[in-house]
């Protein structure tokens, strides 16, 4: 059987960067799950690769017809947006393993739906102040930089990945993003003596 890694980690800790050099890596050749979301596109972004971007109305028809996985709601300072993992034919674990970005209750809810031996954690850590500063030279770079949403993310990330709610997944192992190619070669090490059990 497959697996599904799953990575997880603040805003601004890296978690794009590592996933598409994961995604890109022939060794070990990880299929993405692409999200689904509602909110808006970012400049660079591109739909079916990063996200599917869809409305309300989309996402509401894949409640109704059952094949929501995984779904979470963000109070944004633009509104609500929604983040899901839909069964959309993208996932066979008896044919490949995987790989996505994602959340603690995401995560949780993948354990709960493919079984928790099929879903492996990677949490990425970084510490706030380099934080921080990614995450204000990234919005820097948008058409139209959103600093309230940018500050309320990161504040938020503080509760969301508290040493509490990592306890309660059972998370003990994180990978520090201080020197970004050191990092992925220890995510790269664990995910092949993982696949290879």
């Amino acid at each position: 059987m497959g697996k599904i890694f799953c990575l997880m980690g603040k805003s601004s800790s890296g978690k794009d960067t590592i996933f598409k050099a994961l995604k890109e890596d022939k060794d070990l050749n990880l299929k993405p799950i692409v999200p689904y979301t509602t909110r808006p596109q970012r400049a660079n972004e591109v739909d079916g690769v990063d996200y599917c971007f869809i409305d309300q109305a989309a996402l509401e028809d894949f409640c109704q017809a059952g094949k929501i996985i995984e779904q979470r709601e963000y109070d944004t300072v633009k509104g609500k947006w929604y983040y899901a993992t839909v069964n959309d034919g993208q996932v066979d674990l008896s044919k490949d393993n995987y790989l996505l970005i994602g959340t603690l209750p995401a995560y949780k809810s993948l354990q709960a739906y493919f079984g928790s031996n099929s879903i492996v954690p990677i949490y990425i850590e970084v510490e706030d102040a380099v934080r921080l500063e990614r995450a204000l030279n990234r919005e820097k770079k948008q058409p139209q930089p959103n600093y309230n949403e940018m500050c309320r993310r990161f504040l938020a990330d503080s509760s969301d990945f508290s040493s509490a709610k990592l306890a309660e997944c059972n998370i003990i192992k994180c990978y520090y993003n201080n020197e970004l190619d050191e990092c992925i070669g220890k995510i790269k090490t664990d995910i092949l003596n993982e696949i290879s059990n």
